[in-house]
């Protein structure tokens, strides 16, 4: 919230109008009805008049920068009143603080006045030397020594002229390295013109092998991209490497960074006799305060760019994980892969139920092959299995291969089988909730349920696991938790919203994402359904214990009831709006049901019919789409990948291959690609079309099913380079392999976001590794096929 002593609360709405291109009246709307309690979803769907049409991709930007605003605002009132009890508040000081449009600006002008230990700047001026510092920088005509011989004094703590000296340094140091517009004019200068350099640090190349492509290496800050700087970052972190953040030039002898503090406080070398001591304490300032500073200020910033870039990736993949296409309600049979503890094997019903688990011992070192054939073609023949669901994880080719034998023995079974991605289901499997919705299950059986389901319905599944356990990030546990957690629950709310939630069927985990519902209350709404049976209305929802008109307001829209009273509540036309249905029904001369799906008739329908003082044109042009599909499913239709027989290993790929995959991961530099040999093959964003692609996401997203060639293979690094441009030219055979090479710091290849790109899954790893994989050195074999393909840009440091 503003304070007192702040700018107005209209301006922050008006500047976020400016930065979105939109009005200000839309903002304010907006701003007010987050503030009433409206969730982005509510407002997106149910407010369009207010809002005059924003989207929730804009009202997400209003909430974030109302955020950033309102902090500021708070942190702005908090250094009025700091300066203001020091009594050194001036108009124009408090006008420069006003001003201030962003943080660090604001922090730039409170430095001179922010409480700090005694400073050697402090102790000298209470010994007196400050007229010595000014006399000096107002008149370099005058002498230092002869100048400072007239302030020693023992009793001060100053010696002598050159004690004098030292002093009068230290205060004019701490004046050039607090000048607000100075500060932040020279930051810009590093920032455009400055690059990080990293080095390897002695004697750890062996054991930071992972970071190899960083032990000389620099780039300028505006072209590092997010997971490069991650990358570093986490080297210098594990002590691998050392990180320089680099001025435009090598920092010995005079820069230009140094004029341009002295020209800023009128010095230069005219051969008077203060003009060296000058040019010193310049130097001196530069060197020990200002770059130091600034080094700080660069790093933070490069840091919250990487972040909010990794961020923002982490959320498109979830987000595209998250509304991945169901296969729907069909029985399932779910493995969770294993060698010596089994394959562990659950069958859950259309609905989700679990009606069948067991263990089986396919591989070694039992090798009860036969065995667990004969188990899996009892199970899904007395359960009327329609899929079979594999998790992707250790022993999983091995696993598909099994299963691949059970359909062909029992074709009359018709099963299909679908690899799919096993991330975080340990995390479900020792959840807490997991022990409540599968009580007396053995944990390593959890995990099974969880990979049929999420085959079944993804969205429904993957909300009961923390986001950042999913595993689409790149290096997320370097990132801010709270950032990263924010921006991962708008992602679920989002999606959830917008598919809706069939309030009899769903979890607790789901309702709780349902906009307005909170966990306490999504586990009364279940509570409610267990007691008294499904919800036949809506309206029924007013019973539930604690569920007010509020939240039935912000949820009822977002929840369906299948085969109740009224065929509205199964789709998304809020209650509130039923009238305007009604009226409807009323110049269309039939019933609801028969209205609704009856498209003929909808379109003859005049929308502005219906408006009225409540709902405008947008909602009742919303309503007649609805009810065309009623409850329509936003997501993809379900489809699945077909890996190559005897493609089940590493060793048994060859640069020319052309296979089939599923994207499990798009991070800046490229997507990863799973071609069924247990480490994801990256296509580097170079390799994804034949014109410039700015973001990998325009061409591929998690869960796209794709044709890819194999350019190159090493194994030794586990890393295969794949393209999508099947006519590219593969590496020679014999090309493979490529043990640790020579690397230099060269630039970037051709396509600047991606790089020679870093990105992680899980966390694990670090230098230049992208989830299972990481992209190739600059001198490997891999990278001479690259090259040949146009890949890599041959330009070095």
């Amino acid at each position: 919230m503003t304070t007192p002593g702040s700018i107005e609360a209209g301006s922050i709405e008006g500047r976020i109008a400016e930065e979105l291109g939109v009005r200000e009246r839309q903002v304010k709307a907006a701003v007010e009805l987050l503030d009433g309690g409206s969730t982005v979803p509510f407002i997106a769907r149910y407010r369009k008049e207010a809002t005059e049409m924003l989207d929730d991709a804009q009202l997400r930007t209003i909430e974030e920068r109302l955020r950033y605003l309102r902090e500021l605002e708070e942190r702005r009132a908090a250094i009025l009143e700091s300066v203001r009890e020091q009594g050194k508040l001036t108009d124009e000081l408090e006008a420069r603080i006003r001003g201030a449009e962003t943080k660090a600006r604001l922090e730039d002008i409170y430095l001179p006045y922010k409480p700090k230990r005694r400073t050697k700047a402090q102790i000298a001026r209470e010994a007196g030397l400050e007229p010595l510092a000014e006399g000096l920088l107002g008149d370099p005509a005058v002498e230092p020594l002869a100048a400072a011989a007239a302030f020693v004094d023992a009793d001060k703590g100053v010696a002598d002229p050159q004690a004098a000296l030292d002093g009068a340094r230290a205060i004019l140091t701490e004046r050039f390295s607090e000048d607000a517009d100075l500060i932040g004019e020279l930051r810009e200068r590093m920032w455009v013109r400055g690059r990080l350099a990293a080095k390897v640090r002695e004697g750890k190349e062996e054991a930071g092998a992972k970071f190899a492509d960083y032990f000389d290496f620099a780039q300028p800050f505006t072209e590092l991209p997010s997971h490069r700087i991650l990358a570093m970052l986490r080297g210098e972190k594990e002590e691998v490497l050392d990180l320089v953040l680099e001025p435009e030039e090598p920092t010995e002898g005079p820069s230009s960074y140094e004029g341009m503090v002295a020209h800023r406080f009128g010095i230069a070398d005219r051969g008077r006799p203060a003009d060296k001591w000058l040019t010193d304490t310049v130097r001196w300032a530069w060197r020990t305060r200002i770059l130091v500073h600034l080094g700080i200020d660069l790093r933070l910033r490069l840091r919250t760019a990487a972040e909010d870039e990794a961020v923002n990736v982490f959320a498109a993949n979830l987000r595209d994980l998250l509304l991945a296409a169901p296969a729907g309600t069909r029985a399932t049979l779910g493995l969770d892969p294993g060698f010596r503890t089994g394959v562990k094997v659950a069958v859950v019903d259309a609905t989700g139920k679990v009606v069948a688990t067991d263990v089986i011992y396919p591989h070694v070192p039992a090798n009860k092959w036969d065995e667990a054939l004969a188990k899996l073609a009892r199970l899904a023949e007395e359960h009327a299995v329609e899929l079979v669901a594999i998790g992707n994880g250790t022993a999983s080719r091995e696993t598909d291969k099994l299963a691949g034998e059970l359909i062909a023995k029992h074709p009359e079974l018709k099963l299909t089988k679908v690899m799919v991605s096993e991330a975080g289901a340990s995390v479900y499997s020792a959840s807490q909730y997991a022990s409540q919705e599968l009580p007396g299950m053995d944990v390593s059986l959890r995990g099974a349920v969880s990979i049929a389901r999420r085959l079944q319905d993804p969205l429904a599944e993957l909300v009961k696991i923390d986001p950042k356990s999913i595993g689409v990030g790149q290096y997320q546990h370097d990132l801010s938790e709270v950032k990263l957690s924010r921006s991962l629950d708008a992602v679920v709310e989002d999606c959830v919203n917008g598919v809706g939630v069939d309030v009899n069927t769903a979890s607790v985990p789901l309702l709780s994402r349902v906009s307005g519902i909170s966990s306490g209350l999504a586990e009364n709404i279940v509570a409610h359904r267990d007691a008294n049976g499904p919800f036949a209305s809506r309206s029924e929802l007013k019973k539930v214990a604690r569920l007010g008109p509020k939240a039935y307001e912000q949820c009822a829209g977002f929840l369906r009831i299948r085969g109740g009273h009224d065929p509205l509540d199964a789709s998304s036309v809020h209650p509130e709006a039923y009238p305007v249905v009604r009226r409807m029904v009323k110049a269309a001369g039939q019933e609801v049901a028969s209205l609704i799906g009856n498209t003929g008739v909808l379109r003859s329908l005049k929308p502005s019919d219906f408006v009225d003082d409540t709902f405008g044109l947008p909602t009742v042009s919303d309503i007649l789409k609805e009810l065309e599909k009623p409850g329509r499913d936003p997501r993809p239709a379900f489809k699945t990948a077909v890996f190559k027989e005897g493609v089940e290993k590493i060793s048994d790929l060859s640069a020319g291959m052309i296979l089939e995959g599923v994207v499990t991961n798009v991070a800046a530099f490229g997507a990863f690609v799973d071609i069924g040999v247990h480490q994801d093959g990256l296509v580097h964003v170079s390799a994804m079309s034949r014109t410039f692609v700015k973001d990998p996401r325009d061409v591929a997203k998690p869960g796209d099913i794709v044709k890819v060639k194999v350019l190159d293979v090493d194994i030794p690094r586990k890393r295969i380079a794949l393209t999508l441009r099947l006519d590219d030219e593969a590496a020679p055979q014999g090309g493979q392999g490529g043990g640790r090479q020579q690397r230099g710091g060269g630039r970037p290849p051709q396509q600047r976001q991606g790089g020679q790109g870093q990105g992680q899954r899980q966390g694990r790893g670090g230098g230049d590794r992208g989830g299972r994989q990481a992209p190739p050195p600059a001198n490997s074999a891999m990278a001479d096929a690259l090259r040949r393909a146009g890949l890599l840009d041959p330009k070095k440091r």
